[in-house]
Parts: C-alpha cells; structure tokens; sequence
C-alpha cells in the first residue's frame, strides 16, 4: 500500500522521520484543492500571492495543475523595500506555469498608514505589510470570482510564525500538513526552479531577514523535534533518543507559546449555541 509517509521503525533523530512520498502528496494536494475548490465552493479559480519564495512558489505548481494555468492568478505585491529577487523569482513561477500574474505595490498602502505611526518597530511594521497584502489577495480574488488560496507550511504555524489574520486568512492550504523540509522535498518534485527552492528562506519584511536567523535553529532540525513532539514525546525522552537540550527547549517553548495563533477568535459562551463551541453542523467536525 502506498502511503505519503513512510515513518520510521525505530525512534530516532535523524530525517528519516520526514521522508515523504513526494509524487503521492502531489497527487493527494491536486486533488485536494479541485474537491475544496471546485466541489465543495463552486469556485474554478485561485488567486495566490507569489512571493518568490519556495512555499507560494509550490502552491502556484499545484493550483496550475489542480485547475489550469489559465485559471491561476498570481498576485506579486511588493513593498518598497522588498529584495528585487523576490520579484524576480516570482517572475519565474509566473513564465513557467504560464498563469496570469498582476503586481501590486503596496508601499503606498502600508506608509499612509505608518506616517501617522512614526514609533512602529519591525515587528509592527511587518505587520501591516503582511495584513495589506491580504486585504489585496482577498479583494482581487473578488475582482476575479477567484478564491485565495494559502501557503503557510506546517513549520512556520506551529511556530506562529506568521501574522494573525494575515497569512493564515485564506479559506484554503495545501501546505498547511507538511513541514517545511517536506515542502522542498515536494518543489524538487514538482519541477520549482533549484534557485527557489536552495536560496534562504525569509518573510523579506526587514532587508537581510531570515526564518532561521528569527527562529535560531535550522528548519531541518527543528523539524525532527516537532515530528516527535506532535507524537507525544516529552522533553526527557526527546534528549533520550539524542536532541540537544536548548534545541528542545528552543522548540517546546515556541509551540506552546504560540497556541493561540492557530484558533479562532475565542467567543464568551452565554447560551448552548455558541458557534464553533457547541454549534457545529455534521461537516463541522
């Protein structure tokens, strides 16, 4: 029988525990998006934001296979001080799919704001970067009769490593369930260009920023330790089978302290009705 994970038999460190059956998730995520898409929303068209990173880059591969270039749009949005690469290397997701692409700068956007917000520090000023852009994906997929479509792996939101109600907004993810040496693995595969896929991974909000400069561990190793986490393994049996202590406690630390980022907004339950506490249709569950 053919599985997307091919776990291993015995506890261990190494990244046997992430291998994956690459062409499998590929056909799982195509089909994936057609039944969410398609099926389930009446929708036969996606917008993605392409960023010129490896994750929107992936995401543009399956949604051309899964409903058609020309049923793709690919949205670049760019601030001010975004690297030229990053446009760049979207342009070559965009020439090799052939899907249709708009850019839209949104350095006016995001100064109209932080001109009345001098004191704003990176974070913040992130921050508003990443929630303008989606108010432009979710009004160009309305300009389009389009729906958006998100592209935070596995990694990044076990590690909150995103911003709240900005890229976790889309109503669909493919790679919401694969780490993100899972998501190289799986570019490699579908044919993203080697530049892509081999240059540092960053969120390109602060010239020079990288995920793994803000995380302080490599996504490789930090993967290892949240695919053991998520199986119930402790602290003490995770130094056991040979992860270094501060790695743990690096990434224990995160997941916990970042819980609240992958719920919704908790409501005050008056009444035995309270939505997404106890009323859930049978779909719901």
């Amino acid at each position: 029988m053919w599985t997307v994970y091919r776990a291993p038999r015995t506890s261990s460190c190494s990244s046997a525990s992430l291998a994956i059956n690459a062409p499998l998730a590929i056909d799982w995520l195509v089909e994936f998006l057609r039944d969410e898409l398609i099926r389930r929303r009446g929708f036969t068209r996606a917008v993605v934001g392409i960023s010129g990173g490896v994750d929107s880059s992936l995401t543009a591969y399956l949604c051309a296979k899964a409903l058609g270039p020309e049923n793709v749009f690919g949205i670049r949005m760019p601030y001010r001080t975004s690297s030229p690469d990053s446009l760049r290397h979207a342009q070559m997701v965009v020439d090799d799919l052939g899907i249709h692409c708009d850019t839209v700068d949104i350095s006016d956007a995001v100064d109209g704001y932080l001109a009345n917000e001098p004191d704003a520090d990176g974070r913040r000023r992130g921050n508003v970067m990443a929630r303008t852009r989606m108010i432009v994906l979710f009004d160009q997929s309305e300009k389009r009769n389009a729906l958006p479509i998100g592209t935070g792996n596995k990694t990044e939101r076990l590690f909150g490593y995103f911003t709240w109600h900005a890229d976790d907004s889309p109503p669909l993810n493919p790679l919401g369930d694969l780490f993100k040496t899972q998501v190289w693995a799986l570019s490699r595969e579908i044919g993203v260009p080697d530049e892509i896929v081999d240059k540092p991974a960053s969120a390109d909000l602060v010239v020079g920023q990288t995920d793994e400069g803000d995380f302080g561990i490599t996504y490789e190793r930090a993967d290892r330790i949240l695919y053991y986490l998520l199986r119930g393994y402790g602290r003490e049996r995770l130094l056991r089978i040979g992860f270094p202590a501060d790695e743990v406690g690096l990434v224990t630390k995160r997941v916990a302290g970042t819980h609240w980022k992958r719920h919704l907004p908790t409501s005050a339950m008056l009444s035995s009705t309270s939505i997404n506490d106890f009323y859930l249709r049978p779909v719901d569950y």
